[in-house]
């Protein structure tokens, strides 16, 4: 199978395709997800809950994202590889330049970041010197503290428009992807139909170009709790392979997510 770029998911959006992402951080995992046909993996700054168990993102170092950026490059070979740019590690356009040179050495296809407007100068200049960009909005997991917690952003109308207003200024600074995190369904809908490049939500309905989720919440192996916008397919498959298949499944026939997943 040919491997799987950021134009290819333009080709999806524009053909009506559902795709389908996941996290992965080791080889083992990517390796089977890759094999089942998951389009896009993303390295997700997320190891510092799963893997490392902090409260949040935050304690997630540039040398983690690479190390562990490395060990699913080893078991990737379709897949869009996407990894996250850890907390204050583009802080600046400079700083930002460095660290995603240093995450796409290791094997990245892309670099994502979260934010708003105030990442603009930096999206444009990375997209220059040839780093492809993934803008990540709405709940945005680095500004917790900010937010108060991990709450459904996008409900009122400043914040909707707000949100609305970022997709489309990150998509001319140069971002070739849009993750959309716990916003209403209805928002989604709108900004995905607004923008030309592909749009990935989580708990943001099933307007959107493509879907990703945790892998251990897909597994069912959280800590703690599995969020309201995931699923557990481990439990109705029994076996992970088969779990994935049926993610894929559900996702490009529409099926997920369902009601009880998304936001209003």
């Amino acid at each position: 199978m040919s491997k799987v770029t950021a134009a290819t998911l333009l080709k999806y959006k524009q053909e009506g395709k559902k795709f389908t992402s996941l996290t992965a951080y080791d080889a083992s995992f990517a390796a089977a997800f890759d094999e089942e046909g998951i389009d896009a993996l993303l390295v997700g700054d997320s190891l510092g809950m799963v893997l490392q168990g902090h409260d949040d993102t935050l304690p997630v170092t540039v040398d983690d994202i690479v190390y562990h950026t490395r060990c699913v490059r080893r078991g990737t070979k379709r897949a869009l590889l996407i990894a996250d740019m850890p907390f204050m590690s583009y802080a600046t356009p400079e700083q930002g330049m460095e660290n995603a040179a240093k995450i796409m050495q290791a094997g990245a296809n892309m670099v994502k970041l979260e934010g708003g407007e105030w990442m603009l100068e930096t999206v444009t200049k990375l997209t220059e010197r040839g780093i492809p960009v993934c803008a990540h909005i709405g709940l945005t997991p680095q500004f917790v503290n900010v937010f108060g917690g991990f709450k459904v952003q996008g409900r009122d109308e400043d914040n909707a428009k707000r949100i609305l207003n970022e997709a489309i200024a990150f998509e001319k600074a140069g971002a070739q992807l849009i993750v959309l995190e716990c916003i209403p369904a209805k928002l989604a809908k709108e900004i995905t139909a607004a923008v030309q490049i592909p749009v990935i939500g989580i708990g943001a309905g099933k307007d959107t170009d493509g879907q990703i989720l945790v892998m251990h919440d897909v597994l069912g192996i959280s800590s703690g709790y599995i969020p309201r916008f995931s699923k557990n397919y481990l439990l109705q498959t029994g076996e992970i392979r088969s779990a994935i298949r049926a993610y894929i499944e559900e996702v490009q026939q529409g099926v997920f997510p369902g009601e009880e997943h998304i936001f209003n």
